[in-house]
């Protein structure tokens, strides 16, 4: 799986299109654009009107929707959901969209993030009699807004999000609007296009290129857009504060072709791998990245070094799922159906190895014996974020200390661990110099607390009692 190749998986991505006669089959496509998000389970919700619609299972987009299951959801508008299972864990129960039917009409929802106070308050929920069907972190969501007693339903969209703590973009629909919602901090990417009269909703950009939409904007921090037959309207149910984009958007997570908050990823790693030069000259021959995200990483290094970027490590994109279990001798090798080195690339070189970043350390470790036992006189390290010593409470699956290599490690003890010659970790103040997020000269806040441990928001982690923050 994904998780063998990377030591991160990010919880998932949303698209969303509101009056297109072919909501579903655009949907789909937009889904497929944004499947590096997740691949554990997909869904697509449509509306036509009148009823909500849905099919989803686990597996990749391409496996869960036939061309005959995309043919029966008939509707002009649809919501979809490519997930990663963190919070919640996996089941096709879990799988989103959730759809829920009662007496006063439909509703859908997905999501992108995490509740950091979920636990809470499911715990209130079912002292006040609610059922969860249900281990999802999402549904908490549902609970709240049928819970919000008499008021129109925006309004009590409105004070069920007031009520939710973390990081999310949520897409909410009933049978005749689209909700959709970004958390107060702007800890996940959103944007809105435009494809022909129809409005396009997706976590990334590189969707909209795919399914042919036009970028209008990104979607703020606090903001709820309702959209309809009669266009989009633009509220506020939060204020915006402590702006913190998730930096691994930009390090890891997102496509090279998508911008995030107006920059582009692949541009902003290709800096990452400048400001890398400047903080980490080495003497090598040759310089090579880790598919697929160091990539443009390795690139910047080079262009700004002059050492030769080459293919050193090429991706085998045809492997897919595994349900065998393997016995523990083949599972160490197991990382060589994913990745293998060029021999003709590396032997008796010095191996500049770009990487994004430094998890467990169990795929870094095989990948630098890969490069070794393919003949490299030397494997120098570099990483295009600092060290990942504090767990993430946002969506990403690291959500303990005792799973992160770098929270109890020096760089050195790091370095014998996976077997380099030299292991260089990028300084935090580079790394947020080099991605740019700048407006008038300043910086545009970014969540850094997998490095610092400064979190933008209040933690209530399933590990203490749910009452209790950290």
């Amino acid at each position: 799986m994904l998780a063998e190749i990377k030591g991160l998986n990010e919880e998932c991505g949303v698209f969303g299109v509101w009056g297109h006669p072919e909501a579903a089959q655009i949907t789909y496509y937009g889904l497929h654009s944004l499947q590096h998000r997740g691949q554990e389970g997909t869904g697509i919700v449509v509306t036509d009107g009148k009823k909500l619609k849905g099919v989803k299972g686990e597996g990749l987009v391409t496996e869960v929707f036939s061309a005959d299951a995309i043919q029966e959801l008939e509707g002009t508008s649809a919501i979809g959901h490519v997930r990663y299972a963190t919070a919640g864990g996996g089941g096709y129960d879990n799988v989103q969209p959730l759809l829920f039917q009662s007496q006063s009409g439909g509703l859908a929802l997905c999501h992108n993030g995490n509740l950091t106070n979920a636990t809470a308050l499911k715990y209130q929920l079912e002292a006040q009699g609610s059922i969860f069907q249900t281990s999802s972190d999402t549904e908490v969501l549902a609970h709240l807004i049928k819970r919000g007693g008499v008021s129109s339903h925006k309004e009590r969209v409105k004070n069920a999000l007031s009520m939710v703590k973390g990081a999310y973009a949520f897409l909410i629909m009933t049978e005749n609007e689209m909700m959709v919602a970004l958390d107060p901090n702007g800890m996940r990417p959103l944007s809105l296009g435009k494809l022909g009269d129809a409005y396009v909703v997706t976590s990334e950009t590189c969707a909209f290129d795919i399914v042919g939409a036009e970028f209008i904007r990104d979607v703020l921090p606090g903001e709820l857009l309702i959209i309809d037959d009669n266009g989009f309207r633009s509220e506020m149910f939060a204020m915006a504060s402590n702006i913190a984009m998730c930096t691994m958007e930009y390090v890891y997570f997102s496509r090279p072709d998508s911008n995030i908050n107006g920059i582009n990823v692949h541009t902003a790693r290709k800096n990452l791998g400048k400001q890398l030069a400047v903080e980490v000259p080495i003497e090598a021959d040759v310089v090579t990245g880790v598919p697929d995200s160091s990539i443009s990483v390795a690139i910047g290094y080079a262009e700004a070094t002059g050492i030769p970027y080459e293919m050193g490590l090429i991706k085998n994109k045809y492997v897919g799922r595994t349900f065998i279990q393997p016995s523990q001798s083949l599972r160490e090798q197991g990382v060589k159906m994913k990745l293998s080195p060029v021999r003709g690339v590396v032997e008796g070189k010095r191996v500049v190895m770009v990487d994004d970043s430094i998890v467990r350390g169990t795929t870094s470790r095989r990948i630098v014996s890969m490069l070794k036992e393919a003949g490299a006189t030397e494997v120098h390290v570099i990483i295009s974020s600092p060290p990942i010593k504090n767990p993430c409470f946002y969506g990403i699956d690291t959500s303990t200390k005792e799973e992160l290599i770098a929270s109890d490690r020096s760089v050195e003890e790091i370095r014998e661990i996976i077997g380099a010659d030299t292991l260089t970790f990028l300084s935090v103040e580079g790394m947020v110099e080099a991605i740019g997020r700048k407006e008038d000269g300043e910086h545009r806040g970014q969540c850094l607390a997998c490095f610092t441990g400064k979190y933008p928001t209040e933690i209530y982690p399933s590990t203490v009692h749910p009452y209790e923050k950290v």
